[in-house]
């Protein structure tokens, strides 16, 4: 079982950067992949990003690729999403997910926070 916590949302203006993190319980961690999804109002959810278990390997969506950069520390349990140059359109509500499987698929994901707000004016 592993629990996951967000925290780090808010507001901010475009061009912005916030970082998100995500604290993970349980003692597997590091035999998980993490990702990251979002899902902005009357938008369908998004998949920005995921990390493999050792944090050596990541994925970007075309629309966070070159702006969003997801680690972790598996040390500590954590994982974040360090947001730069931030868009209106990247408002949502971002949750981080726990994976036994590499997948990209909301579906595939067992385990979820419960989410945090990101809001980004113009």
């Amino acid at each position: 079982q592993v629990q996951l916590v967000e925290s780090g949302g808010g507001f901010v203006q475009a061009g912005g950067s916030l970082r998100l993190s995500c604290a993970a319980s349980g003692p597997t961690f590091s035999m998980i992949r993490m990702g990251w999804f979002r899902q902005g109002p009357g938008k369908e959810r998004e998949f920005p990003g995921y990390i493999s278990r050792g944090g050596g390997q990541t994925y970007y969506a075309d629309s966070t690729k070159g702006r969003f950069t997801i680690s972790r520390d598996n040390a500590k349990n954590m994982v974040y999403l360090q947001m730069n140059n931030l868009k209106p359109e990247d408002t949502a509500v971002y949750f981080c997910a726990a994976s036994h499987r590499v997948s990209t698929t909301a579906g595939d994901y067992a385990y979820w926070g419960q989410g945090t707000q990101v809001t980004v004016s113009s």
